[in-house]
């Protein structure tokens, strides 16, 4: 069954929302940039509430490599995510957490240059200039038909939703579905009721 995580949490209710509807990570944003943003005392705060059984990952974008260690020990992260232009190399040197590479999909998919990755897993969300991910915006879907070739978990992003994730999950498989924006109520703050939906979808 695919897993869902749950991104840009700010606060304890929307994580024990997400916990309750039986997500499977949730996700806090270390980029100041973001309207979703979290400090990582705060996170720390709610990572320590939840339970093990729940994924904590880390959304970071061009960070020193020492503030990632920094704020992935202080949370007790599981999943570390890049958003930037992170080399290979840089996306090496975590050794013990799950790192995943976001790749932002405009237009044909550089299957050469995703594998260059040897990742835990491969995160595929819709391109924007402005944005490094949260645009609750879709992507064309075809350009993924090649994503078994990858060897590693698929996170597939980019405005899924409860009423298209089901259709996203039975088209393309992948291990994991990623929503953020789709389910909140306004910037950083989620739906709790969309939350519900949208797990109960993607694990129908």
């Amino acid at each position: 069954m695919v897993k869902v995580k749950i991104c840009g949490v700010t606060n304890l209710e929307d994580a024990l929302a997400a916990l309750f509807s039986g997500a499977d990570a949730i996700g806090f944003v270390f980029y100041k940039n973001s309207p979703r943003f979290i400090e990582p005392l705060k996170a720390r705060n709610i990572s320590r509430i939840l339970p093990k059984k729940i994924l904590r990952a880390g959304v970071f974008v061009n960070a020193p490599g020492i503030k990632v260690k920094q704020a992935a020990k202080l949370c007790n992260l599981d999943i570390l995510q890049f958003h930037g232009d992170e080399s290979p190399g840089y996306c090496g040197q975590f050794p013990g957490y799950k790192v995943v590479k976001a790749f932002k999909v405009a237009g044909k998919i550089d299957l050469a240059k995703i594998k260059k990755y040897k990742t835990y897993g491969y995160l595929f969300d819709a391109f924007s200039k402005n944005q490094a991910g949260g645009t609750g915006k879709n992507f064309n879907w075809n350009l993924l038909k090649n994503i078994d070739k990858i060897s590693g978990q698929v996170f597939l992003a980019g405005g899924l939703n409860s009423r298209n994730v089901k259709s996203a999950v039975k088209r393309l498989h992948p291990d994991w579905v990623d929503a953020s924006s789709s389910l909140e109520s306004r910037p950083g703050k989620k739906d709790h009721k969309k939350i519900q939906q949208f797990v109960k979808s993607a694990k129908a």
